[in-house]
């Protein structure tokens, strides 16, 4: 394994998605992460993201079931109460940004498990400045 990397919704969802613009450059990177050997982490509030928006389409609601949760290069990270309260006072501590709460707990995952890359379309993680973004 070449090491971990968190996985966003927003590259997880253009990844499948291939109506979406950036649909070939997702796949081009997993392509290169899949080479590397990466282990990706996410948490629970990103997968429930993935499914909401393929949960009308049943073929593709079904295939990110399988990815998230039948998956060996994939581990779902628990969160705990201090993870809740770390992530609530980022969104206190920058109120000036339009961070989800999603987005606050996995910038604190991410701290806590020492990931520094993360595979995301979402801007915010690049506007939060700790880690670096792929693609």
């Amino acid at each position: 394994m070449n090491g971990r990397a968190f996985l966003d919704a927003s590259f997880w969802i253009v990844y499948r998605d291939e109506k979406d613009g950036n649909h070939l450059v997702a796949r081009r990177a997993m392509s290169e992460l899949f080479r590397q050997r990466t282990h990706f982490v996410t948490t629970l509030p990103v997968a429930c993201e993935i499914h909401a928006f393929f949960a009308r389409e049943q073929h593709t609601r079904e295939l990110v079931l399988k990815d998230l949760f039948d998956n060996p290069v994939l581990t779902i990270e628990n969160f705990s109460h201090q993870d809740q309260k770390a992530a609530l006072e980022i969104l206190r501590q920058y109120r000036d940004k339009t961070y989800s709460l999603c987005d606050a707990l996995s910038f604190i995952v991410m701290r806590r498990l020492n990931l520094k890359r993360v595979v995301a379309f979402d801007q915010h993680f690049r506007q939060f400045g700790e880690f670096e973004i792929i693609p």
